[in-house]
This record gives structure tokens, sequence and C-alpha cells, in this order.
């Protein structure tokens, strides 16, 4: 049996067509924010790492202003070298204003708990769309089914005939809206428990950084780095980030 969906999508009523095309604008949506969150988190990994390639010696020596230049002087900023920034920026300002080490790297610290919150924010926005779509579109679908089987008892109102024949097109428009919002809802769901193990796996990498970089403020370290802790979202072993 061959369906024609042009001849369904014709002979769809208005408000069958207006379910249809709010589950397409819900499966556009999902595309762009998966291609959005992807790209953000490839360019701001690629960044990050070609920071720690340029600013892990300064690091290593406790040279925080030069890290901090090489932070301004880089074109582009990734979610890395603007955390660490922050962390840095408050532990000098502190140890100018004459607080002591610990107290420095505390506040140091709770700049950067603020900082991960926003940055999160930022990374998981839009995921909204993505969990919104997952678990409504059924529902959109079977509003479209429910307004389709509407449609076909009114033709076997008007024409006095339960046949077959009589409303097999608005059964048929009924059920291919139920199935386009099942198609639409599953792929929406597995991208987003997979694109949220990625933004989390991102989060950790530079809450990890944050941690190793507090450590060497409260210690005054400057020697060897510890081990990174800082992992480029997808990648299974630690990329070679500024150590914290």
């Amino acid at each position: 049996m061959q369906i024609n969906l042009v001849e369904l999508w014709i002979n769809m009523g208005m408000p069958v067509k207006c379910v249809v095309m709010l589950l397409t604008v819900q499966a556009v949506l999902c595309v762009a924010v998966v291609f959005d969150r992807l790209y953000v988190l490839s360019q701001s990994s690629t960044r990050a790492r070609a920071f720690a390639a340029a600013a892990q010696a300064a690091m290593e020596a406790g040279d925080y202003d030069k890290v901090l230049a090489l932070i301004h002087g880089a074109d582009k900023q990734s979610h890395l070298s603007s955390y660490l920034e922050l962390g840095l920026k408050t532990f000098q300002t502190r140890k100018r204003a004459g607080d002591n080490l610990q107290r420095a790297a505390e506040l140091a610290r709770r700049a950067l708990e603020r900082k991960g919150d926003a940055t999160s924010r930022d990374l998981n926005r839009g995921m909204n769309i993505l969990a919104s779509t997952g678990s409504t579109a059924p529902f959109v679908g079977l509003l479209g089914t429910v307004l389709g089987i509407i449609n076909a008892f009114k033709m076997i109102a008007a024409t006095g005939s339960g046949g077959l024949g009589s409303i097999g097109a608005a059964i048929a428009e009924a059920l291919i809206v139920t199935g386009y919002g099942l198609v639409v809802a599953i792929p929406s769901v597995l991208v987003f428990n997979w694109l949220s193990g990625r933004i989390a796996n991102y989060e950790a990498g530079l809450l990890n950084a944050g941690s190793e970089l507090v450590d060497r403020l409260e210690t005054g370290d400057t020697g060897p780095a510890p081990s990174q802790g800082y992992a480029a979202p997808g990648r299974s072993t630690a990329s070679p980030a500024v150590a914290g």
C-alpha cells in the first residue's frame, strides 16, 4: 500500500494541518539546537587546548600575569580561559588588597563557583527545547489524531455511510499525525540524553580545572603542574589543558 503524503496534506483539515506544522517547527528547532550546541562545544574545546598549550609553562611557574596576558591576547576565549581568568583576577585583586593567601584563594574559589553556574546555564542553552519536544510531541501528535477522528465522524454524518471508502483517508490522516509525533519525539529524547552527557563531561572538566587552580593558589605551588583535570567533551582521556 502506497501513502501519498501530498494528497493527505491537501485533504487534511486546517486544525490537523496546524498540528503538523507545530510538530515540524519543533523538529526544526531541535535540529538547530543540536548543531548549535555541538558547534559551541567543539569550538570551545579546540580553543581550550590551544590556550592550555600556550599557558601551561606560565601556570607552572606561577606567572599568573603572563597567563592573564595570554588570555587577553587571544582572538577568542574559550570557556576554560574565561573561567580561569576570573579565578586569577579575583585572587590577584584580593592579594593586592592585603588578604592573606588562604583568604584570597577562598574568594577565588567562590567566584569560580558563581562562574561555573553561569557557564552551565550558557552550555545548556536551548536544551529545554529538546526536553520539551521529547515530552510533548507524542501528545501533540495524539491531538492531531483526535482531530482527525473527529473529522472522520463528520464525514460519516455528512455522507450517511460508515464505509471504509468514505472515511479511509480521514483515518489515515489521523494515524499519520500520531506517527509523525513519535518520529519527532523519539530522536529528540535520544539526542537530549546524549548531548546532556557530553555537556556534563565538559562541565566536569571545567570544575576540575578550577579546583586544581584553587589548590595551587592556596599552597603557592609553582612546581610541576598536577595531573590535568580538564577533558574535552567526547574524549575519554585528559586533554593537555591548563593545570589548575
